[in-house]
């Protein structure tokens, strides 16, 4: 299969130079307007390719539909999956440097040099040996998280438009904001999109498919103080500042995500912000299994307790809110769109992998909506850092694999 790669690259160039970072203080949707820029470029692009039904809808989902060539009634309508939003943490509008036929030597970023990838310490680089490198220059985001997802949909969907010999059903595409604050899926209509099977593609070692995620919640602690001026506070003032220290102090480190690995979940301080009268401390807190996702809800209720007693003058309010659920708890009822992909992966001549990923994607809602929606590679490493990198070959892997699931799916249907 002749996948046009160099297509395939420039799409991905295009798409990292635009700053799409989410915002989880925004209250719009999409939480920023960077995003905007680019679902109305990919609503550009996908009608210049020939796709169906392209839309845009209000509350910045791209949909679009790559038409049946098979005669076949009864093939699941399949919908593919990529979110245009890149991490809350670092800036991303990259500036993307192509390091072709990559040599093995390290690779210095040039607007930090402190930024280097080198074989000996950087995972999956020494198989990307002979690969073309994309990386951003040191000070912002690449943007593959999930802009090589979104790349490798628009690839796939534009070669099967251009080869209408080879035989699938209705395929779907759809384009997303605000996954990376844990709200892409929030306003998509499962009507709207209109697939029995879906695909994110947002994961990344070369064979990946996932079926099991973190289960998550998100927890909120405001903690009121009372507010003295600091020449006459003695006996009179308590400083929130000082309790939300004793508070981050008094979680356990044994949870904490830097000292956690494998199946272990954790509870994660993400943001404080505050004055000596009044903080608010942003939390995740994650587990495979739902009971160890309660237990750590009662890890923080207890230090809570334990300040609140300490120092009643003080108000303590501590909510949570569940933000998404293992979808293994689904997919387990019926492994067929999980055996589907390994075969694609497979006839693509990669051996399936499924790692229980410490981390959630869009399909962890869809999947606990209804819709079954495993997640697929797309060769993007060390996100959320100045040090991510894709390569291009492997991006092509991924287009090849969805091609081939789009063939299988179709061999299914009667």
């Amino acid at each position: 299969m002749k996948i046009d790669a160099e297509d395939l690259l420039q799409r991905f160039l295009r798409y990292v130079q635009v700053d799409t970072r989410s915002d989880s203080h925004s209250e719009t949707f999409p939480s920023t307007p960077g995003q905007w820029d680019l679902l109305r470029l990919l609503e550009s692009e996908l009608r210049e390719i020939g796709a169906a039904d392209v839309t845009l809808n209000a509350n910045g989902y791209v949909y679009a539909t790559v038409p049946a060539t098979s005669a076949k009634a009864g093939v699941p309508r399949m919908a593919w999956c990529g979110h245009v939003d890149t991490a809350t943490n670092l800036p991303s509008a990259a500036k993307p440097i192509v390091h072709r036929a990559y040599d093995g030597r390290p690779i210095t970023l040039p607007d930090d040099p402190k930024q280097r990838l080198d074989v000996d310490t950087t995972p999956h680089l020494r198989e990307a040996i002979g690969h073309d490198i994309i990386t951003a220059s040191g000070a912002t985001l690449l943007g593959a998280d999930d802009k090589s997802g979104v790349a490798i949909v628009m690839e796939a969907a534009r070669h099967l438009l251009g080869h209408p010999e080879i035989t699938h059903g209705v395929i779907r595409l759809c384009f997303n904001p605000d996954e990376e604050i844990g709200r892409g899926m929030h306003k998509l209509g499962l009507a709207e999109l209109g697939a029995d099977v879906a695909y994110t593609l947002d994961s990344e070692v070369p064979g990946e498919i996932d079926f099991e995620t973190f289960s998550a919640d998100s927890a909120e602690l405001e903690i009121e103080g009372v507010a003295a001026h600091p020449g006459w506070a003695k006996d009179v003032m308590v400083n929130a500042l000082r309790l939300a220290g004793r508070f981050l102090s008094a979680l356990p480190r044994e949870l904490a995500p830097e000292t956690t690995s494998d199946r272990d979940g954790f509870i994660h301080p993400v943001e404080v912000r505050g004055t000596a009268d009044k903080v608010k401390i942003w939390m995740i807190l994650r587990d495979f299994e739902l009971d160890g996702l309660a237990s750590k809800r009662a890890c923080v209720e207890s230090v809570v307790a334990g300040l609140r007693a300490a120092e009643p003058r003080a108000r303590f309010d501590l909510t949570f809110k569940e933000q998404y659920r293992n979808m293994r708890y689904w997919l387990e009822k019926d492994m067929r769109p999980v055996e589907f992909g390994r075969e694609a992966l497979r006839r693509a001549g990669m051996t399936p992998v499924s790692p229980s990923i410490r981390g959630g994607t869009d399909g962890s809602n869809l999947t606990a909506r209804g819709l079954p929606t495993p997640n697929l590679f797309t060769g993007m490493h060390g996100v959320h850092s100045q040090r991510e990198w894709v390569s291009l070959q492997d991006m092509a892997k991924a287009v090849e694999t969805l091609v081939h699931l789009a063939q299988i799916w179709e061999e299914s249907g009667s």
